[in-house]
């Protein structure tokens, strides 16, 4: 499995995700599915994803 994204890059891809509301990990599965493979990678669960990027 190739991972084209960054750590950093995902947590700026939720960021901008955040403020667009759309967060729910079935909704980003289908739009995003690059974002939800990388972040599955760097962090154990979309959830602890979205946290980290809620604290930074």
């Amino acid at each position: 499995m190739e991972i084209s994204l960054s750590s950093d890059e995902v947590i700026s891809r939720i960021k901008q995700l955040q403020s667009g509301g759309g967060l729910n990990k079935k909704s980003v599965k289908k739009s995003d599915p690059e974002l939800m493979r990388s972040a599955l990678y760097y962090f154990p669960s979309w959830e602890h994803a979205v946290r980290n990027a809620e604290l930074l």
